[in-house]
């Protein structure tokens, strides 16, 4: 014996509007379009360049606030220091707020 055909009922998720209420936008205007996303509080761009200097142990130029520039490469680092290898020279271990820029050294 066959029963009658049951529709599955489902209530909205989303409560309905009253018509008097409705806001106004024009097509072109719809409010998650125009929101941006809340930018990362860390992109790690800047342990991915250190990484990348130090696998190919590029010799780099450190340029201090004071206008001292310090040559080496770079051994390891932490969220606030760089230790820096010099050749004939003794290690030097820089706290980052000391470094005005780096780039690499030409040769």
């Amino acid at each position: 014996m066959d029963g009658p055909n049951r529709r599955l009922f489902r209530p909205p998720l989303v409560e309905p509007r009253e018509p008097g209420n409705r806001e106004r936008r024009s097509n072109n205007q719809h409010p998650q379009k125009n929101k941006k996303g809340i930018p990362a509080e860390q992109t790690n761009a800047e342990n991915f360049y250190y990484v990348k200097q130090m696998q190919a142990r590029t010799p780099m130029v450190i340029v201090l606030h004071d206008g001292e520039t310090i040559e080496g490469t770079i051994e390891w680092y932490d969220k606030g220091s760089l230790k820096i290898h010099r050749d004939g020279q003794p290690n030097l271990l820089l706290y980052k707020p000391s470094i005005k820029y780096m780039y690499k050294a030409e040769g």
